[in-house]
Formats: C-alpha cells, structure tokens, sequence
C-alpha cells in the first residue's frame, strides 16, 4: 500500500519507521529541516510530490493544532480513492470534518506518545478506533496495532471523548496541581523524584494538545471528583481522624485493584 505520512515529528517518525518495511511509504512536512531525521522512505515538501505519489492511505500525525489544517493542504492532492486517517487524542471537529469531506476515513488514538511509553515494548499500551470508521481502514489499523501488541478497543467518537477526559485529564490535572505547589527539594525523596520526572514530561508536551485535552466538555466534571475528594482528604488530615484515615485508604486501594 502507498501510505502518506503527514508530519515528521515524533509520532510520524514513529510509524514511518514501522511502516516503511512492509509498504511504500512517503512524509510530507512543510518543514524540509524535520524531514532530515526519517530514513527508509520518500521525502516530501510539495503538493505535486503528494500528486505523483498517488496515495491510497494518509495518515495524519501533525501536532493536534494543525490536524484539520493539515488535511485541508493535502486533500487537493489526493485521489477520491484516498481513505484520510489520523491519529489525534483530541477528535474535537474531526467527525463533522470526515463526513463533509466525501472521502473514506478511520480514525485512531494510539493511548501512549514518546514521552513515557517505551516504543520498543508497547504490550501493556492501548489503542482505540473509532467504531465509525470505514471497515477497510479499521482492519488496517487493527492489523497494525495487533502487530504492535497493543490493546485494541472500538469507540464512538463520543464514547472516545468520554475516555479521554477521563483517562488524561484526570493524571493531567493532578501533575498540573502538583506542578503548581512544587518547591525545589535538595534532597528530594522517590516519590518525589517520580512525580517531577512525570510533571517534566507532561510539560514537554504541546501547549495546544493540553488545553484542548483540559477544554474537553467532559473534563471539569473530573476536575470536580478531584476538588471533592482534595476536600474530603484535607477534613480527615485536619482533624486527624485516624479511622477516617483508616477507611479512607482502605476504599482507595479497593480502586487500584
């Protein structure tokens, strides 16, 4: 298959490099500099390269900023066969995109990103794909998601939002909050070091990815669990109730198990 890649970052890189092998595969980036650090494919910075390519699958993984921008440049280029795909973790706009644009698309999340997940070892990672996808594209990405080992789950576009304010807004807010009260520790402890090594990486992250993932409609709803439970904490610390205490973590690890 003749598979268009969109965006020499990270993630681009990222699946040129498990794609290349076993497809024809190019990368299209409107930055050339970007473009020196991909191997083992076709390099692309003009619409007319994009045109002679004739792709049958464009995978887009620019920076969540630029995704619908992104397509909108491309598609001009692109044969009415093309299936549009992405692999963004904010699909804010993206459902009412695809069914205006009159081409076939799938649309994925992979559940981890360079900065923590170990790309060499993703079999305790998840993906999901969206349930409204067009069939051919989700058996493609299933394909290469089961080759990868992931853990592979079909959503809605809504039941995937849903997911996201859960799972990254929560662990979002928390290191943000943790962030925010941070004083420098010339000796710091484990814990500590663990959590600043976390609140590092989150902060490596795009500031425009954060946002939208913090704007999700769905997200100040975690934010008030987290609000409620500071505030239950903060009652039993202050009165020092010792089987409030007692309780109070016994019900916490129940939710880690």
């Amino acid at each position: 298959m003749r598979i268009l890649i969109l965006g020499a970052g990270k993630m681009g890189s990222f699946f040129t490099d498990i794609l290349s092998f076993q497809h024809e595969t190019a990368v299209y980036d409107t930055n050339p500099h970007q473009l020196r650090f991909v191997y083992n494919t076709y390099r692309f910075t003009t619409l007319e390269e994009i045109r002679e390519f004739e792709p049958e699958l464009v995978i887009n993984a620019v920076t969540v900023k630029y995704t619908l921008e992104a397509f909108r440049q491309v598609i001009p280029a692109l044969g009415k066969d093309c299936i549009l795909s992405d692999i963004a973790s904010v699909k804010t706009g993206l459902k009412s995109f695809y069914e205006e644009s009159d081409f076939r698309y799938v649309s994925t999340h992979p559940m981890f990103g360079p900065t923590f997940a170990s790309l060499s070892n993703l079999s305790s990672e998840s993906a999901i794909v969206i349930s409204e996808s067009d069939h051919l594209g989700k058996v493609f990405f299933k394909d290469l998601y089961q080759s990868l080992n992931l853990n592979i789950f079909e959503y809605t576009f809504d039941e995937h939002d849903e997911t996201v304010a859960y799972s990254l807004s929560i662990p979002f807010v928390s290191t943000l909050v943790f962030s925010a009260v941070m004083k420098h520790q010339e000796a710091p402890g484990t814990t500590f070091k663990k959590h600043m090594a976390i609140a590092k990486g989150l902060l490596n992250e795009d500031d425009y990815l954060l946002q939208e993932i913090l704007f999700n409609p769905r997200t100040p709803a975690q934010v008030e669990n987290i609000r409620r439970e500071l505030k239950n904490l903060l009652e039993i610390i202050r009165d020092k109730d010792a089987e409030g205490m007692k309780k109070y973590l016994t019900q916490i690890r129940r939710n880690l198990q």
